[in-house]
This record gives C-alpha cells, sequence and structure tokens, in this order.
C-alpha cells in the first residue's frame, strides 16, 4: 500500500465545516450500516451468541479464537484515565486568523491572514474522576491542538490565567492534597477538605489563584461561556530571530457566565453530565461556539518592567497595562465520532511546538514539559501515542525512530540512523529559514541551585487586585465559597491559617469568614517567600500588610458580553389549553435569535393547545428542574395555567418559578397565569426587577429577550433570597 504525504487527514477548504470533517483519518473510520460482523482480522463471524464447545453442554475449547479476541479486548478496554483532567468534553473545529502576527513570529498558521487551520479542543475539570459531575468547583482545562502544515501545535491551558504554584516540584504535593484523602478516598472532585486547605495555608504563593478559584469562575455556565488562558509566558520567534513575550486568550463571543452554587450543587444531581450535553446539544443544534483569540505581546526589552515577574505562574499582565489584542477566531463546529477513539486519547503536550513559538523560562512549565510525555507513555501505553489518529501529524512523520508497542507507519527501506550515506543522508536537517525548529539564542549562566527568585516573593498583590475587581455579588459569592469550603475542614489550625493568609488580601474578608467559620483573625507572619515545611508560621519574619484599591475591570463577569441569547435554553411550562398562538410567536423570535425553546409539561404526553394543535414535552416537571435552564416562559392561557395548579402540578410548577427567581434568572409569566404569579415568591419582590416580564405591557417579549441577554440580575440577588 502506498501512504501519500497527506494520507492521514483530510483539510477542508470549505469556509462553512459544519457538515465536513477538518480531521478525520479517512482509512480509519467505519460505518457498520449494512456490513457483516467480523473479527479485529475481517474475518466474517457466523454465530456471535455461543462460544465453541465440546458439545453443547461440554467445556469451551481453547481453540475459540473468536471469544478470545473478543473476550482480551474487552478486558483491555479501559485505560488508565488522566491523573488531574481526567473529566473531559471536546470537539473539532477550525482556527482562523483574522490579522497576521508575521511580524512577531514565523509560525505559519499565525502569519497568513485568512488561514484556517483544523483543531481539536478538549474542556475538562481537573480535580475529579472520569465518573465525576461537571459541576465541581474546579478549574477548567482548555487544551487546543492545532494542526498546521507545520505540525501539530499544542496550547494546554485553563479557564483560569494563573495557578497555585510557582514551581513544578510542588505539583504532585498540589494535586495530592486536592484528591480524595488516602486513608478513605473521600471528598471526589472536591476542594473542600482537610488535605487541599492544610497545604494551601502553608502555600502563600496559592493565594492569587485561591481568588479566582473561590470565584464564580470555577462553576462556568457553560464551556462555551468560559474564558481560555495560555497560563504561562510563552516566546514568540519572527524570522529575523526577534524575540517578543506573548499571553495567550480566548474569549468567549458569548460572554462570561456562570452559574450560582446552589444551582451547581442541584444540576449535579440533576444532570451531572451538563456541560458535556449543552457543548453537545449546541454543536448539533448548528450554534457553534466561538472565541476571539488574543494576544498580549511584550517586548523582550520590557521583561522587567513591571511590578511582578513575568516568569512567574501565579500572576497575570494586567490588560490595562498590555491591551490583549484580539487577532483570531476559534470556531467548535463538530461532534467528535467516538468520544474514546477521540476525546479521550487525545494526547496533549505544551512542548508540541512549531518553529516561531518557544518555551520561556517558568519553573512551572519547565517541569510540564517532561511530565506530559511521561504521562502519555503511561495512559496510552506505546511510545507510538503519536500515531493515534487524534493525535496524527497533517504532514507524513519522517524520522528514524522505530518500532515500540502498537507500530502503525511502515517505514520503508534498511536505514533507520542519521547521518547515513545509504539513504542519501535522509531524511535531514531542515535549515531555520525552510521551517526547521531552532530555540532562542541566550545567554544561560548561574551556579546549579535549588532556590526561587525573589522577583517570585509578592504573593498577595494580585490576589488583592482580584479581590478589588469583583462586583458587590462576585465578592459575596466568593465569600460564601471559602465559607463553605473552609467549614468543611475538621481542624480548626487549618482554618485559622487560611484566614490568617486572607487578611493579606483583606482584613474585612478574613473577618467576615473567621466569624462564620469559627476562628479568630490571627496575625501571620510571613517570610520573604513560601512558609518552610517545619517553620512555626506564627513566629516568622513579619511582612506588612499594604491597603491596595487597584483594580482592573477585565478581571469581573460584570463587564462581559451581554448581548446574545444564541443557544440558551428556555423552558416553555405549559398544560392542555395553552393559547398556541402566543407560544408559536415567542418561540419564534427566541429561535430566530438562536435560543433553544424546550417544553415542559406536567407529563410527556403530548400537550393539546386552544386550537387544536399539540406540543410534544421535551421533559416533564419532575424529571428536570430550574437550574437546566437559562430562563422560563409560563405559557399563555387560563385553562393551561389551571392545570399547572391542579393537585399533581401545582408543586412542581411553584418549585420551578421560585428556584428560578431565587436564582436570578428571567422569568415571563404569559397572558392568564397571574395565579401562578401569585402563588410563587415572584409576586412578593419588593423591587423594579427587570428580569420578571409580564404579558400585556407594551414590547414584552423584546423586554424578555433583554433579560435572557443580561444572563442574570445578580444585583437583585439578596432582595429576590430574602423577600419581606
Amino acid at each position: 500500500m502506498k501512504f501519500s504525504k497527506h494520507q492521514n487527514i483530510t483539510i477542508m477548504k470549505k469556509k462553512d465545516l459544519s457538515n465536513e470533517k477538518s480531521h478525520q483519518l479517512e482509512d480509519h473510520t467505519t460505518d457498520n450500516s449494512d456490513q457483516a460482523l467480523t473479527t479485529n482480522q475481517g474475518l466474517k463471524i457466523n454465530n456471535n451468541q455461543d462460544s465453541l464447545k465440546s458439545g453443547e453442554r461440554g467445556p469451551s475449547l481453547l481453540e475459540d479464537f473468536i471469544l478470545r479476541e473478543k473476550i482480551t479486548h474487552f478486558d483491555h478496554e479501559r485505560i488508565p484515565e488522566r491523573i488531574v483532567h481526567a473529566r473531559g468534553s471536546g470537539a473539532h473545529g477550525t482556527f482562523k486568523l483574522n490579522r497576521s502576527l508575521a511580524k512577531y513570529t514565523k509560525a505559519k498558521f499565525l502569519s497568513e491572514e485568512g488561514k484556517e487551520t483544523p483543531v481539536f479542543v478538549r474542556f475538562s475539570t481537573v480535580a475529579g474522576s472520569a465518573g465525576s459531575t461537571d459541576l465541581a468547583r474546579d478549574v477548567r482545562g482548555f487544551a487546543i491542538k492545532f494542526y498546521t502544515e507545520e505540525g501539530n501545535y499544542d496550547l494546554v491551558g485553563n479557564n483560569i490565567p494563573v495557578f497555585f504554584i510557582q514551581d513544578a516540584m510542588k505539583f504532585p504535593d498540589l494535586v495530592h492534597a486536592v484528591k480524595p484523602e488516602p486513608d478513605n478516598a473521600i471528598p471526589q472532585a472536591a476542594s473542600a477538605h482537610d488535605t487541599f486547605w492544610d497545604f494551601i495555608s502553608l502555600m502563600p504563593e496559592s493565594m492569587h489563584m485561591i481568588m479566582w478559584a473561590m470565584s464564580d469562575r470555577a462553576i462556568p455556565r457553560s464551556y462555551r461561556m468560559m474564558e481560555g488562558f495560555g497560563v504561562h509566558t510563552f516566546k514568540f520567534i519572527n524570522e529575523a530571530g526577534k524575540m517578543h513575550f506573548v499571553k495567550f486568550h480566548f474569549k468567549p463571543k458569548l460572554g462570561v457566565h456562570s452559574v450560582a452554587w446552589d444551582e451547581a450543587t442541584k444540576i449535579s444531581g440533576k444532570d451531572p453530565d451538563f456541560h458535556r450535553r449543552d457543548l453537545w446539544d449546541a454543536i448539533e443544534n448548528g450554534s457553534f461556539p466561538e472565541w476571539d483569540f488574543g494576544v498580549q505581546i511584550i517586548p523582550e526589552e520590557d521583561e522587567h518592567r513591571f511590578d511582578f515577574d513575568l516568569l512567574d505562574p501565579t500572576k497575570l499582565v494586567p490588560e490595562e497595562e498590555v491591551p490583549v489584542e484580539l487577532v483570531g477566531t476559534l470556531t467548535l463546529n463538530r461532534n467528535p465520532d467516538n468520544f474514546f477513539a477521540e476525546t479521550e486519547q487525545i494526547a496533549f503536550h505544551p512542548g508540541h511546538l512549531v518553529p516561531g513559538i518557544d518555551f520561556s523560562n517558568d519553573p512551572l512549565l519547565q517541569g510540564r514539559l517532561f511530565s506530559y510525555t511521561d504521562t502519555q507513555l503511561s495512559r496510552l501505553g506505546s511510545p507510538n501515542f503519536h500515531e493515534i489518529p487524534i493525535n496524527r501529524s497533517i504532514n507524513t512523520v519522517h524520522n528514524n525512530q522505530r518500532d515500540g508497542h502498537m507500530r502503525q507507519q511502515i517505514s520503508k527501506g534498511k536505514v533507520s540512523y542519521e547521518p547515513n550515506s545509504i539513504g542519501g543522508g535522509c531524511p535531514f536537517q531542515a535549515m531555520w529559514k525552510d521551517g526547521g525548529f531552532a530555540s532562542q539564542e541566550e545567554r544561560v549562566d548561574g551556579h546549579k541551585v535549588r532556590a526561587r527568585s525573589q522577583s517570585f516573593v509578592d504573593h498577595y498583590s494580585q490576589a488583592k487586585l482580584f479581590y478589588n475587581s469583583q462586583s458587590a455579588p462576585e465578592k459575596k459569592h466568593l465569600q460564601n465559597a471559602l465559607i463553605f469550603e473552609l467549614s468543611k475542614v475538621t481542624i480548626p489550625a487549618i482554618r485559622e491559617r487560611v484566614v490568617g493568609q486572607l487578611a493579606f488580601i483583606d482584613k474585612d474578608l478574613a473577618a467576615l469568614v473567621a466569624k462564620k467559620v469559627g476562628v479568630e483573625v490571627t496575625e501571620l507572619e510571613q517570610p520573604n517567600g513560601s512558609i518552610p515545611a517545619d517553620a512555626d508560621p506564627k513566629t516568622l519574619q513579619s511582612v506588612e500588610r499594604e491597603p491596595s484599591t487597584k483594580s482592573s475591570d477585565a478581571l469581573s463577569m460584570k463587564n462581559t458580553v451581554k448581548d446574545s441569547i444564541k443557544s440558551r435554553v428556555i423552558g416553555f411550562i405549559m398544560e392542555d389549553g395553552v393559547i398556541a398562538a402566543d407560544v408559536n410567536s415567542l418561540r419564534s423570535k427566541l429561535e430566530s435569535k438562536g435560543a433553544m425553546v424546550q417544553i415542559i409539561a406536567g407529563s410527556l404526553s403530548p400537550v393539546t393547545g386552544d386550537d387544536g394543535s399539540s406540543f410534544t414535552p421535551k421533559h416533564s416537571l419532575t424529571s428536570t428542574a430550574s437550574v437546566c435552564f437559562d430562563a422560563l416562559y409560563l405559557c399563555s392561557g387560563k385553562r393551561s395555567s389551571e392545570n399547572l395548579l391542579n393537585e399533581d402540578n401545582r408543586p412542581g410548577t411553584i418549585l420551578f418559578v421560585n428556584e428560578a427567581y431565587k436564582h436570578c434568572k428571567a422569568i415571563y409569566f404569559g397572558t392568564d397565569t397571574n395565579e401562578i404569579y401569585k402563588a410563587s415568591e415572584v409576586s412578593k419582590k419588593t423591587h423594579e426587577d427587570p428580569a420578571i416580564i409580564i404579558s400585556g405591557s407594551k414590547g414584552s417579549d423584546e423586554a424578555f429577550i433583554n433579560a435572557v441577554a443580561d444572563h442574570r440580575v445578580w444585583d437583585l440577588e439578596m432582595e429576590r433570597n430574602n423577600p419581606s
């Protein structure tokens, strides 16, 4: 069989890739329609019901090669899950460059304006196992594999721009601390326990990340509504060899939105696959998720101009100091054909680079460069993991690596070494000008030490910046998260140490949390760096607590995009007698703007409209809950309203409305639904509420659409939850 240069992938030229496959190994894709059952060797199977035996009631025979093949494959069909980021979901798509970055980098996929590159993106939680809930309070992975003409480039990031630790030496400790405790394997996918907060209380460098992790960023509404960050500082190198530092950003077109913690806990019970299902459904419905790709470019000569170290992964570069330049668009437009083959087997690595992009000396990034290859060898079982279809480069691989488990590429010829003359010196080294990769030339010298730069010592300034930047509701949510988490910590000394750390960020925050978790605010004294393991935190060198009033608009979700209802899920609650014309009219308006309408009724039986038409419910009042919807419409119709308030339906109807109201969502009361309104908590509201829409007023449909686009009225959260 002859292998062509691009035999393992199809690159689509069309702009609309919604129904095409932008990264597919045609030779490895199967469709079982109208096909006979075969063994893995292609032998057609005559009987797949019975094993080969010595007589109908006799022992099974060792020679039953079909049984052995089937059982052996089954025994080995589960591979070790990722140690972190085990719970994930992914999709295919494209990256389009809208503005050339050739001034800064020679990477071809970032140099040619209008160029489209196929991608696969995997989202994930970090701490939980593969079977845990999507809605855990956690960091979310945001990893992208770019299938470029120069090789695969992996940008392995998160939805939070900083990390817990500064040096990879501490990564196993961090993960061991946040994972279920080893004596009883409790709790799953949660940081609210002793070992995590014990570690955090002794690691001041983690406090900036803790502010993010306790904020609403850690419980996103959707993968489609969260930011992506490269986390580390990387390097761009142009054709002339000039270097710039760069930070990577992905900003969702739909804005950055979250759910309330109370919602997250209930969604985990109703639909633990909420984020996975949301991403799948959006793509299947043609509501393709999109992000603006942006970069923060920092000249090499400006490396030391900031009041923090660019190499410190616990720090971000404020957008007020270095604006994010939006230069591209990431679009996800195709779901995987097989979850295991693609989403589970995809292997990311921050060391998968292309010419024009290089590493910085960030000590956390440097450690990741070793760890990821080692993990793939353990998890996927072979050094040939790059030959799995989802991991294959679009250009044919040419090197002298050979053999190993599951080798697929057939390399012809007798030469497997370099230099050689028998093979004409091939494969040969490529020059920089011909696309060969070369690391940036920089002078490196110094003593061989285990130490950390003093420029990494400030652990609180950016934690203060983040907290100061939050809106009042966001601060309240962050406070409540800390109180919840620390209330699960059973050792008072740990709670006390954490509160002492919080006091370096905000004294009022520390005092509030201390009161709620039953400890005093103790004057923790910090060294010029992390606390040594054998040190008494109360006797260390003091660090002055300087109040800070700095803030950044970019760090608050209050300032995010709120101009679209695309892919928002609207629940239409109805029963027999619903006014069909009103339902159809509003549904048409919502769907024309990209929203998804789902009908909810007392049962899954068809609902009859006032004109005799029929509506098929997707959910019953007992099979779902308000937490699974972005907004509610109580459909018009006096008889429908009466049926929703009958003995069977009333508890579910009122619970739906009250919970949606509690979670600050838009609720639209249709014509003749006043009795539902009066029976709910909504009728007790004491303030004007832009998310509560009453039918009959002029422009009520448009007001509802605007309320849905606003996501939530968080500013009225306290009033909604405590009606007078």
